[in-house]
């Protein structure tokens, strides 16, 4: 993934889910998936291990797709979901 992707993408809704644990992380990201229109790219924040690697299985397993994913130097994880 080029810097000048990465940057081309606009979240158009955002949710922090960093203080939720399993399964409740993915029950929000769905949620907040199904607010938004096909195409359009959400923002998680999220903690944990669990959730780094729940979420974006869930959500590929729902058909949507995992745009990226970081990791800042807090342990705050970054996930852009574009929705199916």
């Amino acid at each position: 993934m080029s810097p000048a992707q990465h940057t081309a993408w606009v979240p158009d809704s955002t949710i922090d889910i960093t203080n939720h644990t399993c399964p409740m992380t993915y029950v929000h990201t769905r949620l907040a998936l199904d607010r938004l229109r096909s195409g359009q790219i959400l923002r998680v924040h999220l903690q944990g291990a669990d959730p780094e690697n729940q979420v974006p299985a869930s959500a590929i397993g729902q058909g949507h797709t995992v745009l990226s994913a970081s990791k800042d130097e807090h342990g705050i994880s970054t996930i852009l979901i574009r929705r199916k």
